[in-house]
């Protein structure tokens, strides 16, 4: 299993790094600070804090705070650390070492660790504490500089100030980011012996650091030593974890237990929590539980928001229940969520994977008669659909609606077979004036080349229609007439 999966499937619940917020097309309430920098996407914040000040508003600093707080909650580091850097600039602003150790996480993974150790040695004294050791050690482990983070966990043991199971914990993340498992369980065993009690996430990454080599039953040891804890509450992110090797070891059995005492120890708002167990169901094939779930998810919790729509349709799909996640597709486009084509393309993919080319042009055609956007990628991939069926005739009616969204989307990059497939069709069987509609558009989202002229020639020379205006401007392009053009155009090729 990749390292990298390893990791996120630990620290989702830890560092609790997806957004729950509800995202309603409208908000009518007093507008906040928060509410200005909430919107901006990846656009820089410092303009719409400094306007802040400039009309009058009061800055205060638990509101900087929790603004800092979401914006790492939504992985959005270059704009906190913007933040952070916005209020050193305040002169009544006091940084505390916790906001040190911040700050210097951010620096590390918006500009690397480098920029992180000269931040940390311009720090005062006073402000090189545990914490901002710590957040040091986390720069290296994330991005696998081995020696330096040994150095450093060794510099902190001198210093008295690996005291903590963060520490340990940043080492055993090293670990786990390079794919060295297997010295995971001696750091967690330091750990103890050092009389520091390891933390939900300690026994979490030691349990994934046995899963991951399918030692199950050193992997149950870990678990039930963790279970015995007094002063540790076994949490539903660490049986999902378990449950997942089971799934991949085959012990299905022992994955629905597991998924039964993660629903038992889940808070009843958890979003989150329902959509792992939801994923994981669907990795069993469980429909009934599936569905159980997403009526228990939509009756506890406050609101559903869009990643949770699409992990149940996801899920849906995985086990084959199209007309189940169209059913749910429809309570979707009834709710007050924003409109994100992501939720709806999850059916369209399904439907293609699964042959239903039909339905899946059905959804697409839907949404844009109500004018909502859709991507050429998606038509684009009905279209490839209908080729592999040899149903030519529809892959061009997909890809005509796939050509007239390149506007809004130029960053797409058409299929070169799937343009071949058509223009082959178009050629042998479409219309002269489809074939040159055809083209015009497609000229706008790839270069032109000879297959497209070629196409051209031939629906006009079955339309009776002259072909000398397209052979001037195939020349005006730098497009040499080879042998194909010569048959096509019915002459004897040199």
């Amino acid at each position: 299993m990749n390292s990298k999966l390893v990791l996120q499937s630990l620290t989702r619940n830890h560092s609790a790094i997806i957004s729950r917020s509800y995202h309603l097309a409208k908000n009518n309430s007093r507008p906040t600070l928060y509410s200005k920098i909430s919107p901006l996407g990846n656009s820089s914040v410092s303009a719409e804090l400094d306007n802040w000040v400039k009309t009058g508003q009061k800055v205060r600093f638990p509101e900087l705070q929790r603004i800092v707080f979401d914006l790492r909650k939504r992985r959005r580091f270059t704009q906190a650390l913007e933040v952070l850097e916005w209020m050193s600039r305040l002169s009544t602003v006091v940084i505390s070492p916790a906001e040190h150790a911040i700050r210097l996480d951010l620096i590390g993974k918006v500009h690397g660790f480098e920029a992180a150790e000269v931040y940390f040695n311009n720090l005062k004294d006073i402000d090189k504490t545990d914490k901002t050791h710590g957040a040091l050690l986390n720069c290296y482990a994330r991005q696998k500089q081995v020696d330096k983070a040994i150095s450093h966990m060794r510099k902190m043991k001198e210093l008295g100030l690996a005291t903590s199971s963060l520490t340990y914990n940043g080492i055993m993340c090293l670990y786990t980011n390079i794919g060295q498992h297997e010295k995971v369980p001696s750091v967690l065993a330091e750990m103890k012996s050092n009389n520091i009690s390891p933390d939900n996430y300690s026994y979490r990454i030691c349990i994934s650091s046995y899963g991951v080599r399918s030692e199950i039953d050193e992997m149950e040891k870990v678990l039930n030593e963790m279970e015995q804890q007094e002063n540790i509450l076994v949490d539903w992110n660490t049986y999902t974890v378990v449950a997942n090797f089971y799934i991949k070891s085959g012990l299905r059995d022992k994955a629905i237990d597991a998924l039964k005492k993660a629903e038992e120890v889940l808070q009843w708002k958890d979003g989150t929590g329902f959509n792992h167990l939801i994923s994981l169901n669907a990795a069993l094939g469980n429909t009934a539980e599936i569905i159980r779930l997403w009526n228990a998810e939509k009756t506890l919790c406050k609101r559903c928001i869009n990643r949770d729509y699409i992990t149940v349709l996801e899920a849906l799909v995985k086990v084959k229940e199209i007309d189940e996640a169209v059913k749910i597709l429809e309570e979707w486009k009834s709710c007050r969520n924003n409109y994100d084509f992501k939720v709806p393309n999850v059916i369209v993919i399904g439907c293609v994977e699964q042959g239903m080319m039909e339905k899946a042009e059905a959804v697409l055609r839907q949404l844009m008669e109500k004018g909502k956007a859709v991507t050429p990628n998606s038509w684009a991939t009905v279209a490839k659909g209908y080729l592999d069926k040899d149903e030519p005739a529809k892959a061009f009616e997909c890809m005509k609606a796939a050509v007239s969204q390149y506007e809004e989307n130029k960053g797409w990059k058409p299929n070169p077979s799937v343009i071949t497939g058509v223009l082959s069709w178009l050629g042998d069987e479409g219309s002269a004036e489809d074939a040159r509609a055809f083209v015009d558009g497609l000229m706008k989202v790839v270069p032109v080349s000879r297959e497209m002229y070629h196409a051209l020639l031939k629906a006009y020379k079955r339309s009776g229609k002259e072909v000398e205006s397209l052979l001037s401007a195939m020349e005006a392009d730098g497009i040499a007439q080879n042998g194909k053009t010569q048959r096509i155009l019915g002459r004897k090729a040199d």
